[in-house]
């Protein structure tokens, strides 16, 4: 496997990052070496992100909203996802708590972290 390199200032993951999305719109298949680069890389990445920039994950809807901004994706994404226009609204407006399927889907499909999924969060109560 070629073109991996160690990731050690801001320009590195400034190029594993580059490297790394083009593989969003075109995942490669599981056993490829390209499928081997991702998974390095991702992790070179991740653990570059962990010891310089480490942050707390915001809680579940909010890490969906980031998502979707950083990805580009829209609500009627996510509802595509879920089944439904209105899941999806009462997910993001928080009026519905997450389920396993939910989370299952958003980790296989869009690759957030279900960790970081599974954590509680406050809903709006009908009486608010």
């Amino acid at each position: 496997m070629d073109n991996i390199r160690a990731i050690r200032n801001d320009g590195d993951l400034a190029w594993a990052t580059g490297e790394v999305e083009r593989y969003f719109d075109n995942p490669p298949a599981l056993g490829t070496q390209d499928a081997d680069r991702f998974d390095i890389l991702s992790a070179l990445i991740e653990a570059y992100e962990n010891r310089h920039y480490s942050i707390e994950a915001p809680e579940p809807v909010e890490l969906i909203k980031a998502h979707m901004k950083m990805s580009g994706r829209k609500q009627s994404d996510l509802a595509k996802l879920f089944g439904s226009k209105s899941r999806a609204s009462e997910i993001l407006n928080r009026k519905r708590a997450l389920t396993v399927d939910m989370i299952h889907k958003l980790n296989k499909e869009w690759g957030i972290p279900s960790d970081y999924l599974v954590r509680p969060y406050h809903l709006v109560s009908e009486a608010a």
